[in-house]
């Protein structure tokens, strides 16, 4: 077994800073094994993504969640997540999943949005395997279609809907728990709960500050905020 840290890469997009820090800070603060976070941010990016912002993309790391096997050299694993996320368990157990036998590890929703718009007024895109990509562990060894090249001219549902595998049993399954996407899936006990997902729009965004679990997001920021000596 790999004693290397966990490499997580978030996607980032300025107009949620705040939802990624609080979601590295809920990954480090349940964390039993070392852990490495790396945003996707854009400016930073400039030499791998090449391509024009498309008018259905909602966020800056619509597509660049796409490189991250490339990032990583096409070697070991690597986890992506949306930033609108909050982890209340261990990343390890997570981790612990990791399947040989796929490409790709991911929560199957079956999720057909309503709405056209969704949080700061972004459209609401509908395509088969909807809020698969939000959540993603990556063999990246087997993931060598993903090119920067092919991530920057192939469609976005080609790059969605894992067109790029060429064979759908190469995606694997992660258990329900660790994507539950907030006031779409039924309510759940915490317990249920390793990680949940604000997909139509996260509590730090006006409009949304009494959706579901926001308190346990505010509770995590204030974590994050709090400087002192720990309370007893």
């Amino acid at each position: 077994m790999s004693s290397e840290p966990i490499r997580v890469f978030i996607g980032y997009d300025p107009r949620e800073a705040v939802a990624f820090s609080v979601l590295a800070h809920s990954i480090h603060a349940r964390a039993s094994v070392p852990v490495t976070i790396a945003p996707l941010m854009l400016s930073q990016l400039k030499r791998q993504m090449r391509r024009e912002r498309h008018p259905l993309q909602s966020t800056d790391f619509s597509f660049s969640r796409f490189l991250v096997p490339s990032l990583a050299g096409f070697k070991g694993w690597a986890l992506f997540m949306d930033c609108d996320m909050l982890m209340l368990d261990d990343i390890a157990k997570l981790w612990a999943l990791r399947d040989e036998r796929y490409a790709v590890m991911v929560v199957k929703h079956s999720h057909v949005p309503q709405e056209t718009r969704k949080f700061l007024n972004e459209p609401q895109s509908q395509y088969e395997k909807k809020n698969w990509s939000s959540v993603m562990l990556l063999n990246c060894a087997k993931c060598t279609a993903l090119t920067a090249d092919y991530v920057n001219t192939a469609s976005g549902l080609a790059l969605h809907r894992f067109e790029w595998l060429g064979d759908d049993d190469l995606i694997g399954a992660l258990p329900h728990r660790w994507n539950h996407l907030v006031d779409y899936d039924p309510a759940a006990p915490l317990g249920e709960l390793s990680s949940i997902h604000y997909t139509i729009g996260g509590p730090y965004i006006p409009g949304f500050e009494k959706c579901g679990y926001a308190d346990l997001w505010f509770a995590e920021r204030d974590r994050m905020l709090y400087a002192g000596n720990a309370k007893k």
